[in-house]
């Protein structure tokens, strides 16, 4: 394989465009629901929109086929609390993760990944997913059920979460699609939601976007819409040279920022954290004891191993517990929730006082992961199974370390070396976070019970819905969220887009063919992007820096934006990033502004409001973009238990959820 810089030496020049430009070309489709993304969460919504009878298009700024978080693959699966081996309730788990959150959680979202994942997850093993030891490999282990060959994951009391073979997860659910008939638009960015009468907050008929390989506009008239773009990322962190990263780079927001832009009521955009930046090492690259590599053994430089504790503090004396609930604990609820470290039913960690211990020299640096220690199962487990089939370790870390001769039988593996503080939770692989340096929390559009947004006609699923939590999550509410979408389209009318509207968006997409002034590029213009959300609306925020920032953000679009020059689609797609980066910029420093107190809950400090999480901000800022500014709205936390709604989550979903077919 050629390197562009091989390339370059050889040639003098860059090769030509390779696609025929087709800009301002219009390519005009209709169909019953749209899905926008062909990730995890927009797999699963076409094909169960598909499998309810009606035509289903999805649009994928990528190759739906590798495209997204969860594109490479997927090791663990959460809150299967319906397999056969579970000793949890879809309720008891609900409500105990949300209590865990604080309240700030997405119940519905919650409810529906508890109930549907393990169904999820059978219809994945239907469409080639392995999903159980079928070979016997861990026979015996203290984590499979000799029955049902299943192998569970944080908790082997609770049986709720599972480890999977996923590494083929993307490819097997692409072929599903593509042998259920569903029109698949790989390579077209959402620019903007079509709304009746082109106006904001009314139905959402539809999509436009832009073929970032020739340029071409296309429409997607739709009787409804699923909003299924992931999490939004390069809001305070831009760099081009070096950058790993835990999500997938080129989800810049575009289908979030285009539903602000309609109308669409937000929750939590308030919430951020730190991020690591370029300081990052690779996830699950070095020696650590987090999520994927829980239970491994951390030793010190002498092999003093470092101390596993529970809940309560209490230090482990053998392996075995750290993958059993505490004296008087129910069940773990295991990584990947968002659920706050400090709170009772997380799962087990390393001792706490390690930055105490490093500081006085009982734990003598650097540190290290010592499989070895462990029993051969769990040894395998971690760095063969789920090393080996999650999507963000399975080349970068897995193969690449067992070419280079790395033997989990043998070998330990260092941890980085950082300031005593970064050992304080225990995320080894990540390194020394930034305060200013922030990355997206779990904000995202407010859902009703069938997973609707304020807006008619526009569902959504995964990471776009507040609260959003791992794969499984993206994949059972996408299962969901299809059915409702497809039940919709059945009887909706059929409303004729706006013609000025597309008009409207053709002008804003295409301005960088023509930039205004002196040409600058994409990437400095994310930078400075970047720049502003990190010194105003950083770790430390008040009123004055956050108006200062929209100020700022707001002169840079009528400025530095309107120079961007865009040389190809390629880089045209990327100066239409910028602008949904700018869009939720401005989304965030809004929702910060609106809640006037801290949050511990949240990650949220306002010097100006030092109360932290006094009670009459114990609820959801709610926030939407309209034709006069923005309107905010406090919603209770359990908005969506609260009459007209039934008490309980099982009643809700008995009420509204879709059988699937």
């Amino acid at each position: 394989m050629t390197t562009w810089y091989e390339y370059l030496q050889q040639h003098g020049t860059l090769p030509e465009w390779p696609y025929p430009v087709q800009y301002d070309q219009e390519h005009v489709l209709s169909t019953d629901v749209l899905v926008l993304g062909g990730g995890i969460a927009g797999c699963h919504a076409a094909i169960n929109a598909r499998r309810a009878g009606v035509d289903v298009i999805v649009l994928e700024k990528e190759a739906t086929k590798w495209s997204g978080n969860g594109g490479a693959g997927v090791d663990h699966w959460l809150s299967a609390c319906t397999n056969p081996c579970s000793q949890v309730t879809p309720e008891d788990f609900t409500r105990q993760v949300v209590q865990d959150c604080g309240g700030y959680d997405c119940g519905p979202l919650r409810y529906i990944n508890a109930r549907e994942g393990w169904d999820a997850l059978l219809d994945c093993e239907q469409m080639g997913v392995q999903i159980r030891d079928v070979r016997g490999e861990f026979a015996g282990a203290a984590f499979r059920d000799d029955e049902t060959g299943l192998l569970f994951a944080y908790d082997y009391h609770a049986r709720i979460d599972l480890r999977v073979y996923g590494h083929n997860m993307k490819p097997m659910l692409h072929r599903q699609l593509k042998r259920l008939g569903v029109t698949i638009l790989d390579r077209v960015m959402v620019t903007g939601l079509l709304t009746e009468g082109g106006a904001i907050g009314t139905r959402v008929i539809g999509a436009m976007g832009l073929h970032t390989r020739t340029g071409a506009f296309v429409i997607v008239k739709a009787k409804a819409t699923i909003l299924a773009t992931g999490l939004p990322g390069r809001i305070w962190l831009f760099s081009t040279e070096y950058r790993p990263t835990f999500r997938d780079p080129n989800l810049t927001g575009d289908g979030t920022a285009a539903a602000w832009n309609a109308g669409a009521q937000f929750a939590k955009l308030e919430e951020s954290y730190p991020d690591t930046g370029t300081l990052a090492y690779l996830a699950y690259g070095v020696g650590n004891a987090h999520n994927t590599w829980h239970g491994a053994s951390i030793v010190d430089a002498n092999g003093t191993e470092v101390p596993w504790v529970d809940r309560d503090g209490r230090p482990l004396q053998s392996v075995e517990e750290r993958f059993l609930p505490s004296p008087g604990q129910p069940y773990m609820v295991g990584h990947g929730l968002r659920v706050p470290t400090t709170y009772a039913n997380h799962v087990k960690q390393l001792a706490p006082d390690l930055p105490d211990r490093i500081r006085r020299g009982e734990i003598v640096l650097p540190l290290y992961a010592d499989l070895t220690r462990l029993p051969a199962h769990e040894r395998r487990a971690i760095f063969g199974l789920m090393v080996g089939n999650e999507g963000r370790t399975r080349v970068p870390v897995y193969e690449t370390l067992t070419r280079a001769g790395f033997d989990p039988d043998r070998d330990r593996l260092q941890a980085p070396v950082m300031h005593p503080e970064a050992y304080a939770h225990a995320n080894f692989w990540a390194g020394m976070a930034v305060p200013h340096w922030r990355q997206w929390g779990t904000g995202g559009v407010i859902v009703d019970w069938d997973l609707r947004t304020t807006l008619e006609g526009l569902y959504a699923a995964g990471g776009a819905i507040y609260g959003a939590g791992a794969h499984s999550s993206a994949a059972a509410s996408g299962r969901y969220a299809g059915r409702k979408a497809a039940a919709y389209a059945r009887t909706a009318r059929e409303v004729t887009v706006d013609s000025q509207q597309i008009a409207r968006e053709k002008a804003r997409v295409y301005a960088p063919l023509q930039p205004e002034g002196r040409p600058i590029g994409w990437k400095e213009l994310n930078a400075g992007i970047c720049r502003i959300m990190q010194d105003f609306c950083g770790q430390y925020k008040t009123a004055t820096t956050l108006q200062m920032g929209l100020r700022l953000l707001r002169e840079l679009r009528e400025s530095e934006a309107r120079a961007v020059a865009a040389a190809n689609p390629h880089e045209l797609m990327h100066a239409v990033e910028c602008q949904s980066i700018m869009t939720l910029g401005e989304a965030i420093m809004q929702a910060c502004l609106a809640r006037q107190a801290s949050s511990a809950l949240l990650n949220f400090v306002r010097l100006d409001y030092p109360a932290v999480d006094p009670e009459e901000w114990r609820v959801l800022v709610a926030i939407r973009r309209t034709s006069d500014g923005v309107a905010v709205e406090k919603l209770p936390l359990d908005y969506y238990l609260r009459p007209p709604h039934a008490p309980t989550y099982e009643e809700n979903y008995a009420l509204h959820a879709e059988p699937a077919r």
